[in-house]
């Protein structure tokens, strides 16, 4: 299985990290991807990180791609024409889509949330256009896959791998980082 993380200036560092690190463990290839087409991509907190690859080489061959939160960098996902071409394009092939945190907004800002439950950072609801709002720490609907905020990003990133690999994997990999 194939995931792609979006990095854009002002991600989420925790969310974005997280997520990469539990997928990795889970031997999901999992790459940083940085949508500015830059070496290093900074998040909101001031931790710069290495990038895998970038968006401007990315095949177009993942079975997910994730959007990480945090701001600017949801606001700077939003602006990226490749960003766009590259999620929407993954959802109408129906493969898997994920965000967290204020990156759902950037699904209801391309289209994709219409009749779909989704959640988002507290307050930032508005920005799902169409969607059924939960509140739940993860939202699963179809091929979309949402969730709250940093606080969320463990649940977060188990679900993809239980998503990707199986519910087996996933517990292994929760009772190996001791979470709860």
């Amino acid at each position: 299985m194939k995931v792609r993380m979006l990095f854009e200036t002002g991600y989420e560092e925790v969310e974005a990290l997280t997520v990469v690190d539990l997928l990795r463990r889970a031997k999901v290839d999992c790459l940083m991807v940085a949508a500015d087409d830059q070496d290093t991509v900074t998040g909101s907190h001031g931790i710069t990180v290495k990038m895998d690859e970038k968006i401007s080489e990315l095949a177009d061959d993942a079975d997910m791609i994730v959007l990480p939160g945090g701001m600017p960098g949801v606001t700077n996902l939003i602006a990226n024409e490749k960003v766009k071409n590259l999620v929407c394009g993954q959802y109408e092939e129906g493969r898997y889509v994920a965000a967290i945190c204020a990156a759902p907004t950037a699904f209801g800002a391309f289209g994709i949330l219409k009749d779909k439950k989704a959640t988002c950072y507290p307050g930032m609801e508005a920005g799902l256009h169409c969607a059924e709002v939960l509140y739940d720490s993860v939202v699963t609907d179809g091929k979309v896959i949402t969730s709250r905020g940093m606080g969320t990003a463990i649940d977060f990133g188990l679900k993809l791998v239980e998503i990707l690999t199986d519910q087996d994997t996933s517990e292994k990999l929760a009772a190996a980082i001791v979470y709860k």
